[in-house]
């Protein structure tokens, strides 16, 4: 099995409810945004996937979230707050759709909201 690790990041402001004082305040973060593709085979180049396609996917759904009131966003609607732990999944879902790749499968992603707390998604495992 081989895992691939892309990191990036975005700037934006949300608002949590029901989870403290401090928190339910309109406030921003510079979140860091680590994720992870895993397969078990390498193509003919020896490479899982190029580290290219991965990142072009990845910056699109960083333009997503840049900048944003995540509150407004359609996927944090309906009672689905734009926590950590929902980021890391809206990343981790997202990626999924733009991967055609079967034998290529997003492994996990990790939405650090500061340099010391972070919330990591696994999402469903898969074959590949």
């Amino acid at each position: 099995m081989f895992e691939l690790r892309v990191v990036t990041g975005f700037a934006a402001a949300h608002r949590l409810t029901m989870v403290g004082e401090k928190c339910e305040n309109l406030h921003g973060h510079n979140w860091k945004v680590e994720v992870y593709v895993r397969g078990r085979e390498l193509d003919e180049g020896g490479v899982l996937v190029d580290f290219g396609i991965i990142k072009a996917h990845v910056r699109d759904l960083m333009k997503t979230l840049d900048h944003k009131f995540l509150n407004d966003l359609e996927f944090f609607q309906n009672g689905t707050p734009p926590s950590s732990e929902n980021i890391a999944r809206y990343v981790a879902e997202g990626l999924t759709a733009r991967l055609a790749m079967p034998p290529v499968a997003v492994s996990r992603v990790t939405a650090w909201e500061s340099d010391n707390a972070a919330a990591t998604y696994f999402p469903p495992e898969t074959d590949s």
